[in-house]
Formats: C-alpha cells, structure tokens, sequence
C-alpha cells in the first residue's frame, strides 16, 4: 500500500520523521517503504525486539539515540509491560534502577518523593495522585532522571515519569482478551485500529473493564476506560492525531491507608487490617482531550504542537487512623478513656481511634506545548536546536466535611448538647486485632470546613542546543524560563525561576558512549500545603553533577549503562507525620537541605540466543544535610524517608521456540528503610513468573507474582497510618485474540 502523504511529509528530514513518531507509532520507517528515499535500519539480535528501544525523547525533547543521550533514561518497552502483565505502574518499578514505591501513584525515585508525571510529554494526569494510572491505553514508558527543570518546569530532582499512548495505526489489526484471576479478578478489554480513509484517515477504539476485591477489608475496584482517537494527515505537510479517554474509576474501601507496625517494621495485626467501614469509597471520573499537531514547516524545521485538557471530579468518605490508645499520653487517657467508655466505644490498647472525612474534588486542567525543532550546520559543526514554550493552567474546587471526637464532642456543635451522648454521632474506635466493621456513616455529625478554591498558572520557555562538535565529541546547553502563580482566595505565591543544563558526550568508538551534565530543578510548594500563618514557604531547588558510560557489547545485543549522581536539594518539604486535619499543626515541614548521591548499573538485552532480560540496580545514599531548628523530627545526618541504599530488580525471558513458547522470570529486592516517622521499613524479596504460549491467533499467559507468598511493605508512612503493605501471592490467566 502506498502511502504519499507519509512519504511526503518525512524525506527531507529523517529527524522530523522521528519526533513525530515518537509522538505516534503510526508514523514508522515501515511506511516510508515505497519512496525512493528509504531509511535503512539494520535490527542486531532481539534485543530491539523484546525489551530495548533504540531512541527516547525525554532526555532532549529531540528524538536521540541511545548512544547520544547527555542524562540517564530508561525506557520500558511495550513488550516488557505485556510480559510482567503490568496492568498499573505500581507493577514497574523492579526494571527502573533508582525507584520505588512511596504511596498510591507516587514513587521515590534518587531518594525524592516524585507524584508528577507526563502523559506524551506534557502535563495533564487525570489520575491527580491518589489514584494509580492503569496502563491499558500505555505504548511505553520512559522515565527521565535527576531534574528535569531545563525541559519540564517544576518537578522533583529524582525524575520524571512520561507515559507514552497508543495512537491510531492505518495498519488494521483487532485483540480482545479476558482475563481472570485470585481476589475475584474479572475482566476484560478490545481494541481495534485500521484505516478510514486510504493515507489520510486512521482510527483507534479500545475499551478495558475490571473488577477485583482486595486482601485488605471491605476493598473492591472496578476500573473501566474508553479511548477513540484519529489521526489525520491534512496535507503533505500536517498530521493531526485527535484523541479521548474516559476513566471510571471505583474503588470501594478507599481511601486506602497502611497498617500499624512496631518501630521495627512488624506489623502489629494481619496486613488484611483496614480503617474503612463498608460503606467507605474513593470515586474517579474523568474526561481526557488531546490534540498533537506536527508540522513540516520548512527544509530541517519542524513543529509538534501538543494541547491538553481533562475534567475530573473525585469524591471520597474515608476513615483517617488516629492512633491507638496504647499510644496516647497519660493525660490524654485520662481525658478519652471515661468518654469512650460511656459511648460503649472500645479502648483496650489495640483500639485505633479515627476521623472521618467526606471530600469532593473537582478539577479543570489544560495545557500546551509547542516545539520547533530546526537541524542545521553552522561553522562546520552540526546542530539540532530546540525552541519551545508550554502553559497549564489548574482550577481546583475542594469540599471537606469531618468527625472526629475533638469535634463531635464539643458542645458548640449541637443545637441540642444532650446530642453528644448518642454514640451514633461519633466517629467509633476500631480494634486493630478483630476488627468489627459495623458504623453507620451517614448518622456521624459532619463539621463542615470552609470550601477552597484555588488557581495555578504555569508559564515556560526554553532554548536547547545539541552539537556535535567531532566524530566524537558531542555537547548539550539548554536554558528555561519560568513563571509559576497560585491563588486561593485573597492569598497568592508567585514566583519565577531559571533552570539550566550543560552536557558533554564523549564517544571514542561506536560501542562506547561517556557523558557528564549539570542540571537544576525546582518545586513550588502549593498554596495547600503552606503553613495557616508565619512565613510563607519557597519554592524547592535542586542542583545534580551526573557522569554516566553507555556501552554496547555481543555485535549490538547487549546494552549497559552505569550512572552517578550527586544531587543537593534545598529547602526540602516534607509531610509533617503529626499532623491530623484540624490539629493545628502545619501540613509540610520544611527541613532544610538534602544531598543525595548514588550510583544505578542497567543491563538489557540478549543474553543467548533465546534469553533476554534486564537487570537493574541502584546504591542510593540520601541524607538529611541541613536542619531546621523548628525541625519536628528530622534531624541533620539522618537517612530521608523511605529512600533505601539498595535496590536490584531483575526480569529474564526465555523462549521455548518448538513450542511456540516462552517462560519469564523475575525478583524485586528493596533494602532497608525508615518512615516518615522514622519506623524501619524492612527489607525485602519477592519473585515473580509468567509463561506465555501462541496457538494459532490466541495468546495465553499465565503470570505468578510474589510466588513465596512474602508478607512486606512496599514503603512506609507515619506511625498513625503504618506502612503500605505489599500484595501477597496472586495469579492471573489472560488469553487474547488478534485478527
């Protein structure tokens, strides 16, 4: 099938070519296949095949090959996914050195807390952070490390997560598949892309439905999503992908905390333990619209325009830990104990007192990015330049209503005071041993806070430059601007910064590639988070010094790559693990300085003819530098929360070729941590399998996680709330068709 319009668009440049098609794998090299200007690409081994991606984009905003990326990148192939059957990014984190959960979507990445991500390279996460994005509608993902200032604004110096989509394809192919597994696992999608219109049309309709219970109480989930999008090349000169997706998303028994643990990281009852009554949810809807333009402007220039917007609204009733009356002063029993039991309310030690909390969030969220790419020669040296600019723009509603007893124990708060002797009105304790879920929500006595509205404008513009000086020096210099403003109410923070980055490439062969960067990176702290009085927190900075080597070895088959970093991160915010809606203590901490500094070893590629893998390893030494004498509990030489020194993930897949089969096989090791409030996160190992067959069209996989059946925790929080537990053994069996 010819394809003029393709063909048309890309044969001046292949660069041009190559930014689009990171943007969308409809546009490959495959379709340039009838034009006379082909673009020969020589595939060694299976490497290329399963799990390593020759290009990324997240380092330079260019499409750059592997040996010349100035900034580590890691780039989890569609294929790796498929084969850890990694529904959500939680199931990741094993083949990226250096990360680790922290809690629901956010990661510690280079020991920093990271809750941003990217979604085709620009801002927009539906899932707002308290929700885990699923990664049905997911090509690939690559993750960015160290700041990301130069290129992305505001973000955390430990890196950044990008999700890339699937885009419509003018190649028609179906899959359906269904899948089934432990904890009443059920479900199911279809996806399906071809041609409208012969070169100038394509299409792509997907739909994903699950449901599952939990081994934690009273939790169930029910995740759909729909996806259509279009791609369409206007002219010679213009391509268009329109896309939409909608997330319903229900989860029964949320918002999901951790489970008590002594401060040596034991849990102190079954990790099943849950705060949450039967009755309790966290409910998320959103509609995601994109458009991506790219556009051949002229000889060597090149522009790919990105809008972004979602709606989404989040409505939640939780029970927040307290903290057991074991721990509770002296005085404070005192004062509770007489009350509790005259409301017929448990208060042995093991009682957990709680608060309840009915929020509703909505927000409204756009964005844009446009990039001109122009590729030229100047004084004898090549150069790729980047000119760009982005907005966002955040509009966030928020409606809080609580119960606890220093509440509903106030006789201010009833009409009639002989209303704080039903026991119905108040918020129940719950024994963490047996617990008995049988509360009544709806009859609490709800205080209603005050609702907040708030407004955020981000506001960015770069110039980048990669030159290749020799055959083998390469160097990298980029600069952004930035201009940042919230406003809730009569207060408003705004500030702006600049964020440089300098890099050297050094390549005396073609197997071998070493490069140097220095890069910043900034953090505003969200009007939310400011303290309710005294003086208002800056922004966060970040400095890092990475040197890195990239080789190549086995005639292309295998790749490795060995960084080190050192980071210094300046006027450090963390959650204050005192803090309790309505205690009057601040939300934030801000700690001072933090210097991390570490080294990550990646290996990818085929081992043998029919073994492929990755290993991935990290050594991270993340210490708290400078203090704060308002300090609640950090203090200088203290290791930072939940930042392990060690980590070592390994995947290895092994094909069965007489059989039409392969079998995999994998481990996750996270060394030792503390917690927010300094409780030891305790090491752990756990192993996963998967075997995959073909017969004909149909696909079956059958994946085995934490096959030893590991109790452990996969981070820790504070010492009210506990540390998130891992999942104990599970299986799942999927069996697809393609036409």
């Amino acid at each position: 099938m010819k394809q003029p319009y393709t063909t048309a668009l890309f044969k001046k440049s292949f660069i041009v070519m190559a930014v689009a098609s990171a943007l969308s794998p409809t546009l490959s090299v495959a379709q340039t296949s009838q034009d006379s200007d082909i673009e020969v690409i020589t595939v060694k081994g299976r490497a290329a095949q399963f799990y390593f991606v020759e290009q990324a984009t997240m380092a330079t905003k260019t499409p750059t090959d592997y040996m010349d990326l100035p900034q580590s990148v890691q780039v989890l192939s569609k294929q790796l996914i498929q084969d850890q059957a990694a529904r959500q990014t939680t199931d990741l984190y094993r083949s990226i050195s250096g990360v680790t959960q922290f809690s629901y979507s956010g990661i510690t990445a280079r020991g920093f807390r990271q809750d941003q991500v990217r979604y085709d390279g620009v801002q927009g996460d539906p899932y707002s952070g308290f929700s885990i994005p699923q990664l049905f509608n997911v090509e690939r993902v690559e993750v960015l490390k160290g700041p990301t200032g130069m290129l992305y604004g505001a973000g955390q110096p430990g890196g950044l997560l990008n999700y890339v989509s699937k885009k419509p394809k003018f190649e028609q192919t179906t899959q359906m598949a269904l899948f089934a597994g432990n904890d009443d696992l059920l479900g199911g999608h279809l996806e399906t892309t071809g041609t409208l219109s012969e070169d100038v049309l394509a299409y792509r309709v997907a739909g994903f439905h699950q449901n599952k219970n939990s081994y934690r109480n009273n939790v169930e989930e029910a995740n759909t999503l729909l996806s259509a999008g279009i791609t369409w090349y206007a002219n010679d000169k213009t391509e268009l992908i329109f896309q939409y997706d909608h997330i319903d998303q229900a989860l029964d028994g949320h918002r999901l905390r951790g489970v008590p643990v002594d401060d040596n990281g034991h849990f102190l009852t079954n990790i099943s333990y849950n705060a949450n009554e039967k009755s309790d949810f966290q409910n998320l809807k959103a509609d995601v619209f994109q458009l991506t333009a790219n556009f051949d402007i002229a000889n060597n220039l090149s522009n790919t325009t990105v809008i972004r917007g979602f709606s989404n609204e989040r409505a939640q009733q939780y029970h927040e830990n307290l903290g057991l009356i074991a721990d509770l002063s002296e005085g404070q029993k005192e004062q509770y104990l007489p009350v509790l039991d005259m409301l017929g309310m448990a208060t042995q030690d093991t009682a957990m007192m709680r608060q309840f909390r009915d929020q509703n969030r909505e927000n409204e969220e756009w964005s844009v990015t446009t990039d001109f790419v122009y590729e030229g020669t100047f004084a004898g040296t090549e150069h790729m330049i980047l000119f760009g600019a982005d907005y966002a723009e955040v509009e966030q509603e928020f409606e809080n209503k609580v119960s606890d007893l220093t509440r509903t124990l106030n006789p201010a708060n009833y009409a009639d005071p002989r209303e704080i002797f039903n026991p119905e009105n108040h918020v129940p304790t719950l024994d963490i041993i047996n617990p008995l879920y049988n509360a009544d929500t709806s009859k609490y006595k709800r205080i209603n806070a005050a609702v907040r509205k708030s407004k955020s404008q981000r506001q960015g513009l770069y110039l980048q430059d990669q030159i290749r000086l020799t055959e083998q020096w390469l160097a990298i210099a980029g600069l952004r601007y930035d201009r940042f403003e919230d406003q809730e109410g009569i207060k408003v923070v705004n500030d702006n910064k600049l964020s440089p980055r300098i890099g050297a490439i050094y390549q005396p062969n073609e197997n071998m590639s070493l490069f140097v960067n220095r890069s910043e990176g900034f953090s505003p702290q969200s009007l939310s988070q400011q303290p309710e009085s005294g003086e208002i927190f800056g922004p966060e900075t970040s400095t890092q010094h990475e040197f890195g080597l990239r080789n190549i070895w086995l005639d292309g088959n295998l790749t490795t790559t060995f960084t080190t970093y050192h980071i210094v991160k300046n006027d450090v915010a963390v959650s204050n693990p005192n803090y309790v809606e309505g205690n009057g203590l601040p939300e934030q901490l801000q700690i001072g300085e933090v210097t991390s500094k570490g080294v990550e070893l990646d290996i990818i590629g085929d081992i043998a003819d029919d073994l492929t893998g990755t290993i991935s390893y990290a050594y991270n030494d993340a210490t708290i530098t400078g203090g704060n004498p308002k300090d609640i509990s950090n203090t200088v030489g203290k290791e930072f929360a939940n930042a392990p020194d060690h980590t070592l993930g390994m995947w290895a897949r092994y094909a069965l070729p007489t059989l039409n089969s392969s079998i995999s096989l994998g481990f996750d090791y996270v060394d030792e941590r503390v917690s927010l409030s300094g409780q030891t996160v305790r090491s752990y190992v756990t192993w996963d399998a998967s075997w995959q067959t073909h017969i004909d069209n149909f696909e079956i996989q059958l994946n085995l996680k934490n096959i030893f059946d590991k109790e452990y925790a996969t981070s820790g929080f504070n010492k009210r709330n506990g540390h998130f537990p891992g999942e104990p053994r599970s299986v799942v069996l999927q069996v697809s068709y393609a036409l």
